[in-house]
């Protein structure tokens, strides 16, 4: 892509103005503040860190808001720093050369446009929640290492998703804070004439504008579409303001801004896709957008939506990422069209049409509409996030396609998988380097490359574990003291949380969305078998953390039960829960448990990616079999729970449990506190390199995009 108004100038001069801010020897920070290629590149992070740590993580990490903000004698004493000057050098030259390499072209027609409702670049860019955007912020960052034609679309949510604040009962509060767009690594997009691109979408009874930010992933540009504008209504204005707003107008009106605001950005750009890939059915209404340019191009409607669909059909590919109902919405159709009715009108599209081609059922008139049957008769290929999804799937869309079998139902899977460099810590990454050679990071999905994990001693494995482990307790003790006191705890409580949690003892996480189906409530299921395993010289400790939806009281409730059976374990230490889960505590909790916990009620995970990031630091996984562990489990590389599905979900928790706590009490512990003479736990290390051999090569984003582009994008198309 090299379009004069696709904001790559507005970059520019953005870069430009920062470094006028800076000492002539800490110039290139500017230019390295406005990429986030800075998150990946080992010693971006550290150097940032260096000039003054507890700035930047009071900046929220943000270069530029960090830079902006930092006194000038600081900058003065960092120009003549000699040893961090010469590591700056180093950083830029790293990023130079990955930002200068040839393009991939993907497809010979143009990008791929790939749109997502939310997008999990690093903390500073507050526009996630949970898995689907760390996994559409994984993506961009592999195109970017792939260096493939790419560009994503999604909004620019000026509250991001909520921020989480526990009671003294356990109970979940919710508050969010708006981020100053000034101080982003981002930059509005302007046009030939000097102005921001404007477009705008009919949403209700008036015209929604958007400008279009632009943000640096890599060689890969994100594009944020932003409805904060003046000229809006303070109704159309809250539409970018929140993430998964409770409202289902709201997020009708977000997902009208996204799919067909999405194309119209990207035209107003002058940047013409190849191919679009819908993340999930949220951007679904793109392909009316794309329909009804083909429709007005013949004069009319005169084939029906049906056969437009069908003739764009190849330019739309469609990942579906759960069946869970909260991800496959559904509105009234009174409701859906009193958002969305003046587009539809506007577009020259029949709504009768579209309301057949939202429903599972095409002529069933009661059946609420959707965009995930849309989406998937939009788009020349469906895809699942994992083998088990994909046979979930296929059963579960077996409607759409009245004359297939389940197994005939073309849904096929392409595996989720994460972001090496983002999620193995740098300690982790240094220490594969020595063994596995300089370049290793290129070559991840190759097997025999991991392999080479053997060649690691154990003193050093173990070395590095412990020292991941350390880091995280160091965390868990700052953030838990903070977090009690916030709640109005007792302040010896508090403090004696920064003694008490143990960096000698089995460490096991339990981080993800708090819904009901990951099932949080299974760990507690048994409070007296539960305190036989942590309540010892060779116990366990716990890290628990998660968010709920504010409208998911089912799962605040869990949360809270949670809280309760903490204070009748009596052992607060033992059990650590870390309020407000994000990108900044996550690497270092994924990184630091020695056992990753996964408890999804099957067969409704779809993937899950958690315990893959454990994974590459040499945690390992005990999980239900349900999601990527069907596929990455083999025996030797953790612990499985079995995953069949029951028609009482009582005795399916109750017998999921026992595994749980038969497993942690009869193997993993004992595994975990067996050592050797010199104090090493031989046997577990050596479930450690089988994680690792068995689970890198399988679980890398360098495969899953190597997939994407193999089996999705470009067969039967030209490139």
């Amino acid at each position: 892509m090299n379009n004069a108004y696709d904001g790559s100038r507005d970059m520019r001069r953005a870069i430009d103005r920062l470094a006028r801010r800076l000492p002539e020897p800490l110039e290139d920070l500017a230019w390295i503040s406005y990429n986030y290629l800075w998150s990946w590149t080992p010693g971006g992070s550290e150097l940032f860190r260096s000039i003054d740590n507890y700035r930047f993580v009071q900046a929220g990490q943000n270069p530029v808001r960090f830079l902006l903000n930092l006194p000038e004698r600081d900058l003065l004493r960092a120009a003549t720093d000699r040893n961090l000057l010469v590591r700056l050098g180093e950083l830029a030259e790293r990023m130079e050369q990955s930002l200068a390499r040839p393009t991939n072209h993907v497809v010979s027609s143009g990008s791929v446009a790939f749109f997502c409702a939310e997008f999990g670049i690093h903390p500073s860019l507050p526009v996630y929640s949970g898995g689907l955007g760390v996994l559409a912020g994984d993506y961009l960052k592999e195109t970017s290492d792939q260096a493939l034609d790419v560009v994503g679309m999604g909004l620019l949510y000026r509250r991001g998703y909520l921020h989480q604040r526990m009671d003294l009962s356990g109970w979940q509060h919710e508050f969010w804070i708006e981020v100053n767009t000034d101080q982003l690594p981002a930059v509005r997009v302007r046009g030939a004439d000097g102005l921001p691109v404007r477009i705008t979408v009919p949403v209700w009874e008036g015209e929604l504008a958007a400008h279009v930010w632009r943000v640096d992933v890599g060689r890969t540009p994100l594009f944020l579409l932003d409805a904060g504008l003046e000229e809006n209504s303070p109704l159309e204005r809250w539409v970018t303001s929140r993430l998964y707003e409770g409202s289902p107008e709201i997020r009708l009106a977000q997902y009208a801004l996204l799919g067909i605001g999405g194309v119209r950005a990207l035209d107003a750009m002058g940047i013409t896709p190849g191919l679009f890939h819908l993340n999930e059915g949220h951007p679904a209404l793109a392909s009316l957008e794309i329909a009804s340019r083909v429709a007005k191009s013949r004069g009319g409607d005169a084939e029906g939506l049906a056969a437009l669909l069908a003739e764009g059909r190849e330019r739309f590919v469609f990942t579906t990422h759960t069946p869970v109902p909260a991800g496959n919405e559904t509105y009234d159709p009174e409701q859906f069209f009193s958002v969305l009715g003046r587009s539809v009108d506007e577009m020259g599209l029949s709504r009768e049409q579209l309301s057949a081609q939202s429903r599972v059922d095409e002529g069933a008139a009661d059946e609420p509409l959707g965009f995930s049957p849309l989406a998937i008769r939009c788009s020349s290929s469906t895809n699942a996030v994992s083998q088990r999804h994909g046979e979930v799937a296929r059963a579960m869309w077996n409607p759409l396609f009245a004359d297939k079998t389940v197994d005939d139902v073309p849904i096929t899977h392409i595996t989720n998988a994460v972001h090496l460099p983002t999620w193995m810590a740098p300690s982790m990454r240094r220490l594969l380097t020595t063994f596995l050679g300089a370049n290793w990071e290129r070559h991840t999905s190759d097997p025999a490359l991991w392999r080479q994990i053997d060649e690691i001693p154990d003193v050093d494995l173990w070395q590095a574990r412990c020292a991941l482990r350390q880091q995280l307790v160091e965390m868990v003790r700052r953030q838990v003291v903070v977090d009690r006191l916030a709640r109005g705890e007792d302040v010896a409580l508090a403090e004696s949380a920064f003694d008490a949690f143990d960096p000698n003892l089995l460490t096991i996480g339990f981080a993800r969305r708090l819904a009901t189906y990951k099932r949080l409530d299974l760990l507690f299921y048994d409070v007296d078998r539960l305190r036989t395993i942590i309540d010892h010289e060779q116990g366990a400790q716990f890290i628990v953390a998660g968010k709920a939806h504010p409208l998911d009281n089912d799962a605040k409730e869990v949360a809270r039960n949670m809280f309760t059976v903490k204070r009748g374990l009596d052992l607060p230490n033992r059990v650590a829960f870390l309020e407000d889960y994000d990108l900044s505590v996550a690497p270092t909790l994924v990184a630091g448990c020695d056992l990753w916990l996964n408890l999804p009620r099957p067969p409704l995970e779809a993937s899950g990616t958690s315990g893959m990031k454990a994974a590459l630091n040499g945690s390992l996984n005990l999980s239900v079999l349900d999601g990527w562990w069907c596929e990455g489990y083999d025996g030797q590389n953790g612990w499985a729970i079995d995953g069949s599905v029951t028609d009482n979900p009582q005795l399916q928790d109750e017998h999921d449990a026992k595994a749980l706590y038969d497993l942690l009490e009869h193997e993993v512990k004992p595994l975990f506190f067996t050592r050797d003479a010199n104090g090493i736990p031989v046997g577990w290390l050596a479930r450690v390199r089988s994680s690792l051999r068995s689970l890198g090569p399988m679980f890398s984003s360098q495969r899953m995009i190597n997939d994407y582009v193999e089996q999705i994008y470009r067969p039967g198309r030209p490139y």
